[in-house]
């Protein structure tokens, strides 16, 4: 089948786990051809080398989501010539826009004019969903017929209808006091958060683009599922959407370290939130990468049946070679990942204190670089200052150089080539977040047969699942007693890492994810009705006609008839089966059916000339005449 894979931000150009999960699941896939279209977050992403892709990814097409809109993609007739939208375009915007900035950016209260939503709660959520699709489906479908979408959005026009909502009577509470520079900042984020619906990738079932796939799989929500939202809408498509970090929560996170005013922060939240439960109710499944993200999803609006939890997969081999325990006077700690605020670094290094005091042999090794938080580098020094206040260099004697028991480190150094060698050279990996999705690093420690101690954050219980011990967050001395308490006992961290090992080979490897997404491509396509394929008529008015051939049309092979009226069908070159080859003992007269009998099942046709069968299991043959039944 065709499967149309919806990313953004991340495959085929940018690095990262996104890029990597993708790409282990198209390499996996072979029986299935890829159609890729990328949304980019990131100038710098179109700028790297592009590595070569697999043979069955047939198209790549690329959208930003950043800049002015790209050039070479569908503008109306009107705006191509120099002139703006009409008033009919305009007057259709300005209705749907409306419909779209109302159900988002409004809080019902019951009241009785026309078209007030309910005031009972349940219909008061369906009323605001239904405005909301009706928003933003209008908006795609004058995209697709008019054109000049983009300049709409950045209009004047738009800001008024926005300023309209949020100084009405039902506006958000605190998007009331929004100015002018508010309504600004927020119609430019809507316009390019609503690019997609702009983009030249609709076409239909025999043209490029997402008519022609069978199934739409978005690798997260947000602006990655619109163009599925659209392929369902305007060609029944189904969507698969895969959330292993849940967008919706993402955006919360990035909106709140953003400098952005009050306003700005509420309307794009609600904006994000409504389209999240769009995207929800219409996937035909969802696939949530641990119960941590299913939860999120839940109450954003998903169906409980249409929910289905497909752990990330990660690949095994990088530490297959790594020993299944630490040698038993081994008191390193390791930490690894990304240093930014939401690890708690800070929590860690007083813990470690503590633990120094009943082991004063033991080490930290913090393993790991800054990432794409703005805050990082600061968040690091401070780390750095805290490690030599709370633990200066030290020295076993007069003569030699004292060294700190705690060492910031980075994959690739000469000490620790590889991202093995880190969890290699701990006897307990430390997880000390207070925010966690999917803890990437405590897989990889489990797959070294490592013990853990963690914090009880997002997807943690449920990764450990007994093979590791788990402490509250914020709490330096449960913290530093649960590594104290490991450092102690060699045999109770070696069956620990012998059982962590043997639950991430069964659960979180990279041929366990195939296999899932494998049996659920199949369970899409099965349940999805056919398009208009060739072997499907329609009538004068376009509706598809059922059994408008009669069964025989089907069967291999072609069919010559000695009457005027003959149905012929040719079977592809080199499968036309030994029994079907001409002079393998049948005849090859069938006559077409008379009017009122095409498509009838259990129709008795007259056969015009003798017929001779062949038993397959006594080679004989005999002749058959008259009627025959179908």
């Amino acid at each position: 089948m065709r499967i149309g894979l919806l990313t953004e931000g991340g495959y085929p150009d940018a690095a990262g786990e996104s890029h990597a999960w993708c790409d282990r699941l198209v390499r996996g896939l072979t029986g299935h051809d890829f159609e890729v279209y990328a949304l980019s977050t990131d100038p710098r992403q179109e700028a790297r080398p592009r590595t070569a892709l697999p043979e069955h990814v047939r198209l790549v097409r690329r959208a930003p989501l950043w800049g002015s809109f790209p050039a070479g993609h569908r503008r109306a007739a009107a705006e191509r010539k120099g002139r703006g939208p009409g008033r009919r375009e305009r007057r259709r915007f300005a209705e749907r826009f409306g419909d779209l900035v109302t159900a988002f950016a409004t809080v019902p209260d019951g009241g009785g004019a026309a078209g007030d939503p309910p005031s009972a709660p349940d219909t008061s959520a369906t009323w605001k969903a239904d405005r909301f699709a009706t928003g933003l489906y209008g908006l795609a479908e004058l995209a697709r017929e008019q054109g000049g979408l983009p300049a709409l959005l950045h209009s004047e026009a738009a800001v008024r209808i926005l300023e309209a909502v949020c100084h009405g009577p039902r506006a958000l509470p605190a998007a009331q006091g929004a100015q002018v520079n508010d309504l600004l900042a927020v119609t430019d984020r809507l316009a390019l958060a609503l690019r997609p619906l702009s983009l030249d990738w609709y076409g239909d079932r025999h043209t490029p683009g997402l008519g022609g796939v069978d199934l739409c799989h978005a690798t997260s929500g947000g602006a990655a599922a619109l163009p599925g939202l659209l392929a369902k809408r305007f060609f029944g498509t189904p969507l698969l959407v895969t959330e292993y970090g849940v967008r919706l929560r993402e955006h919360y996170l990035a909106r709140a370290a953003a400098p952005l005013s009050v306003p700005v922060r509420a309307l794009l939240a609600a904006f994000q939130g409504a389209l999240a439960a769009e995207t929800y109710s219409q996937a035909a499944l969802i696939t949530p990468g641990n119960t941590h993200a299913r939860r999120w999803q839940e109450r954003c609006g998903a169906d409980r049946a249409r929910l289905r939890t497909v752990y990330p997969g990660m690949d095994a081999a990088p530490f297959a070679a790594v020993a299944d325990a630490a040698p038993d006077d081994s008191t390193t700690l390791v930490w690894v990942g990304t240093v930014e605020p939401a690890k708690d670094l800070i929590a860690l290094l007083h813990a470690f204190a503590e633990v120094r005091r009943a082991e004063p042999a033991a080490t930290l090794r913090i393993i790991g670089g800054t990432g794409r938080d703005p805050r990082a580098p600061g968040y690091l020094a401070h780390c750095r200052a805290l490690a030599a206040q709370l633990f200066p260099d030290e020295a076993a004697d007069v003569r030699t150089v004292g060294e700190s028991p705690v060492s910031f480190e980075e994959i690739g150094s000469p000490d620790l080539p590889v991202l093995a060698d880190a969890y290699a050279s701990g006897a307990v990996v430390v997880l000390s977040s207070v925010i966690e999705g999917f803890p990437r690093s405590l897989v990889e420690a489990m797959f070294c047969g490592r013990a853990t101690v963690s914090t009880d954050t997002g997807a943690v219980c449920e990764v450990i699942g007994g093979t590791g011990l788990v402490v509250p967050p914020r709490n330096p001395r449960a913290l530093a007693a649960a590594c104290t308490a490991l450092l102690a006992d060699p045999g109770r961290r070696a069956r620990l890492g012998a059982a962590a090992r043997a639950r991430a080979l069964e659960l979180f490897t990279v041929e366990q994810n195939i296999a899932a997404f494998r049996g659920i491509y199949l369970e899409l396509i099965s349940h999805a009705p056919a398009g208009p394929a060739a072997c499907r008529t329609q009538d004068a008015h376009g509706v598809p006609r059922p059994f408008a051939r009669p069964a025989e049309s089907h069967v291999p092979g072609r069919w010559a008839a000695t009457g005027t009226a003959t149905r012929a069908v040719t079977a592809p070159a080199g499968r036309t089966p030994s029994w079907a080859a001409p002079g393998a003992g049948r005849s090859a007269a069938v006559p077409a059916a008379a009017p009122g009998e095409a498509g009838g099942g259990g129709a008795v046709r007259d056969v015009g000339q003798a017929v001779r069968r062949k038993d397959p299991a006594s080679h004989q043959e005999w002749p058959v005449r008259g009627r025959e039944q179908w």
